[in-house]
């Protein structure tokens, strides 16, 4: 079972990095932008940064890699990194608008403007690093959950939301009306018909690309524990198997509280012969677990 935790624990800790790398560059970036109340280069700054897609995708995918970090935390004391769907597909819809911020910078702004000024100062952190980051972490690190083609449309929710609202206030009401000036440029650089039928096919484009990419990575790490699991546990005896894996938790994770990683159990089972019951295993644990601990024979001594 070693060579499943250290699995676990390796995954755990790549997107636990990353995530809190997000988190924070986020929190600068933004904070950057609204402790700057002028910049000659672009016109919002301090609240009206909220205006920008840029922000608000970057925020998007800073508050789904935030509700990362309790599982990953949970992951590495229980020893079985799982994320909800609904995580998943949270943190795919921020990756997805990022890497739309991230090309359009790189492609659309950074042409006009500059490579220099449009990956410098706050910038720096939301056209960029965190877009690459979020990128990298979700491909490679967050694969616990698979990704459909209907979570790709799913993704693309926030990036239409703004759309809309882009629209309405720069081509509907306008500048002049107390709407937004036209800061991307889609509408005075460029014919409208471009941006309106591009737009939304290039998002789902993206989300396709990095739904493959993810779905690769979980489907390597899917494999490898497979083969683990019929190489190791096919003609086992699974309740040995799960009194050893309660002595080695008992012997080494210094917590009070049993924690039960009912996950990798329901795998051993899957893959063995044994006609024992979850239910069954799981008291196996736990009984292993409570022979063996430090922390549960001092708290005995104690009452």
């Amino acid at each position: 079972m070693d060579r499943v935790m250290k699995i676990t624990r390796r995954q755990c800790r790549l997107a636990l990095f990353s995530a809190l790398v997000v988190v924070i560059c986020v929190c600068v970036g933004v904070t950057m932008n609204l402790t700057t109340l002028y910049d000659e280069n672009f016109d919002h700054m301090g609240l009206r940064t909220f205006c920008m897609f840029t922000v608000n995708s970057n925020i998007l995918a800073a508050a789904a890699m935030a509700m990362v970090i309790p599982y990953t935390l949970d992951g590495l004391r229980k020893h079985n990194y799982h994320l909800p769907k609904w995580i998943v597909v949270l943190v795919y819809a921020g990756v997805t608008a990022v890497t739309l911020t991230f090309l359009i910078s790189l492609f659309v702004l950074a042409p006009v403007k500059g490579f220099v000024l449009i990956f410098s100062g706050s910038r720096f952190f939301l056209h960029g690093v965190c877009p690459v980051l979020a990128f990298l972490a979700f491909c490679y690190f967050m694969t616990s959950q698979s990704i459909t083609v209907k979570d790709a449309f799913l993704a693309l929710i926030p990036v239409l939301i703004y759309s809309v609202l882009y629209y309405v206030m720069v081509v509907v009401i306008g500048e002049e009306n107390g709407g937004w000036n036209d800061f991307y440029g889609f509408v005075t650089r460029l014919p409208m018909w471009i941006p309106i039928t591009l737009i939304m096919p290039l998002t789902l484009g993206i989300a396709l690309i990095i739904r493959k990419l993810h779905n690769r990575s979980f489907q390597q790490r899917w494999d490898e524990e497979l083969g683990f699991y019929k190489e190791a546990f096919a003609n086992a005896d699974i309740r040995k198997i799960v009194a050893a894996m309660a002595r080695a938790h008992a012997s080494s994770v210094k917590i009070r509280d049993i924690l039960i990683p009912t996950r990798i159990i329901s795998k051993l089972l899957e893959f063995s012969e044994s006609d024992s019951t979850l239910e069954e295993l799981c008291d196996i644990y736990i009984k292993e677990y409570m022979e063996n601990s430090e922390v549960m024979k001092l708290e005995q001594m104690w009452i």
